[in-house]
């Protein structure tokens, strides 16, 4: 497959994903642990049906010291026993965060309180914040058909 548009080519999407990129700076150094951040950004890509950012985002998690077990089992998080309460809340936020529309509310106050046991307001916002982004950068991919599978950990840090 070939990208319909080469995002670092136009000035315009260079420059989107210029400042998505910095925005998302913020993120990694917050308090929420590399290894949630990367299971949420994996989940919103399977959701999305982002390659690239599967691509990326495995390759980040393993080159991290994520286990294949645990990578393997992200779209089945609800019936794998691999994961903590505190990254299930995070899934979970994540697919209600992804799929909007699928609740007249967004997000239901049930998934939003189960996220508040496990995270305090500044890890909220990180994470919110990091839903948001990867659901950004997996619709510019997944519009301008950005390939998989060339991806090399860290190539973007």
């Amino acid at each position: 497959m070939d990208a319909r548009l080469d995002l670092f080519a136009s000035p315009v999407a260079a420059k989107v994903v210029k400042h998505l990129a910095s925005a998302g700076a913020a993120i990694p150094d917050s308090v929420i642990p590399h290894s949630t951040q990367e299971l949420v950004k994996i989940r919103a890509s399977q959701l999305n049906g982002c390659g690239f950012c599967l691509d990326m985002h495995t390759k980040d998690a393993t080159a991290a010291g994520e286990t294949a077990l645990r990578l393997n089992l992200v779209a089945a998080w609800r019936e794998a026993k691999v994961y903590t309460d505190a990254e299930r809340a995070a899934l979970e936020l994540t697919e209600q965060g992804t799929r909007l529309a699928d609740h007249h509310t967004g997000v239901t106050d049930e998934a939003w309180a189960n996220a508040a046991k496990h995270y305090d307001e500044e890890q909220l916002a990180a994470l919110v914040s990091l839903i948001a982004l990867i659901n950004a950068f997996n619709r510019l991919n997944v519009m301008t058909q950005q390939p998989a599978g060339y991806y090399v950990p860290g190539q973007f840090a």
